[in-house]
């Protein structure tokens, strides 16, 4: 028989479960969904999947919106559980709200929150988000030189309060400037390179 750790020492990777936001349709991409654009020769989707994995996830949930069946079909997405959101339309704070539903009940202690479209934010990046988990009550962001960015990771104590305040693309934001002084910031600006792919021009990160 197994004796339990006590609480928070958990290993991270049972306990905290990736949670990937990647929904958005790329309206100033010409309506290419973020999730599908090559990256190294496979969906941006896949590899933002594995750098979870390979950070220390061993559970991961996927939050689908813009063509989620074509999503579906062509990233290989085995092992991961697929979370789809009629409502991205509204933006991230709707990804972000449904892919916290779908970790109820799985005994998730934290969420490790990433967005799809910031392949520059690696594995290296990921891990030391991860490590900073504790316990339920946790709050950790990678910063960089400073500034907040993603990762985030959110312990389960609250999930309630930051799907109340997800509205529009703001996600989390109203909700971790209430709680700004709880925040563990972990500086990964040399280890990674936090930009977004919203643009044609942004294009030029992907390889």
């Amino acid at each position: 028989m197994t004796t339990p750790l006590p609480a928070g020492m958990e290993n991270p990777t049972d306990a905290v479960a990736g949670l990937l936001l990647a929904a958005g349709g790329g309206r100033r991409l010409g309506g290419r969904p973020k999730a599908l654009l090559e990256h190294r020769g496979r969906p941006l989707v896949e590899h933002a999947v594995g750098v979870l994995r390979a950070a220390g996830c061993t559970r991961v949930h996927v939050v689908l919106g813009a063509s989620a069946d074509a999503v579906r079909e062509r990233a290989r997405l085995a092992g991961c559980v697929l979370v789809e959101n009629p409502e991205w339309e509204q933006g991230m704070g709707s990804s972000l709200r449904a892919g916290l539903a779908s970790l109820a009940g799985t005994g998730a202690r934290a969420a490790l929150v990433s967005l799809v479209d910031q392949p520059g934010i690696g594995v290296e990046a990921v891990a030391r988000v991860l490590g900073a988990f504790e316990d339920e009550h946790t709050l950790a962001s990678a910063a960089y030189d400073g500034v907040r960015g993603h990762p985030v990771l959110f312990g389960a104590a609250h999930w309630a309060g930051i799907a109340a305040t997800a509205t529009g693309d703001r996600g989390a934001r109203a909700y971790l400037r209430e709680h700004a002084r709880e925040i563990r910031l972990i500086e990964c600006g040399e280890v990674a390179q936090p930009y977004d792919i919203d643009t044609e021009a942004d294009l030029g990160h992907l390889q």
